[in-house]
């Protein structure tokens, strides 16, 4: 009778263990009807800078039916405390010192202030599959001075991205 109670208390305790101490997932695939027949998946993360400020970080690719779709990816920032500065392209910075540079899709106009867009379908095959990058970009700090943001995104976002690259480079 002790057995199956210790059994009990031992699997209770592993599963705690489990849920306690391991790391929650950073990143989400999503699936979306872009138009009517038309699906489309992105990959979102909630990632924080330097001042622990939290950006939604966005990659998706333009129409995941075409043979060979353009891919982006969407800074947004907290309105009111992020005003992009465009045009202004984004630096990536790989764990292996390569600088790599996405143009501003939002060059002439942005949905907001707070929202920027880079386009990374020329540089995407330069993006690292193991190890790190560095997203830098740069927002107004006042009328006459900018300040540059660092968004880190680790080697399971970036294994994610490559997924969703790839994915649509097959069909």
């Amino acid at each position: 009778m002790k057995k199956p109670s210790l059994l009990i208390i031992l699997t209770i305790l592993l599963f705690l263990n489990f849920s306690i101490f391991s790391s929650p997932a950073l990143a989400v695939l999503r699936e979306h009807h872009q138009a009517p027949g038309i699906l489309s998946y992105h990959a979102q993360y909630s990632i924080q800078d330097q001042q622990k400020r939290a950006w939604q970080v966005i990659v998706f690719p333009e129409d995941i039916n075409q043979k060979n779709p353009n891919y982006y990816v969407r800074l947004v920032g907290f309105p009111a405390l992020a005003d992009f500065i465009h045009p202004s392209s984004l630096e990536i910075i790989t764990s292996e010192g390569n600088i790599l540079i996405a143009p501003d899709v939002f060059a002439k106009s942005a949905p907001a202030a707070n929202v920027g867009q880079y386009d990374l379908t020329e540089i995407f095959s330069q993006l690292p599959t193991k190890g790190s990058v560095k997203l830098i970009f740069s927002l107004a700090k006042d009328a006459l001075s900018y300040q540059d943001i660092a968004l880190n995104i680790p080697s399971s976002i970036l294994t994610e991205w490559w997924w969703l690259y790839k994915s649509s480079h097959t069909q």
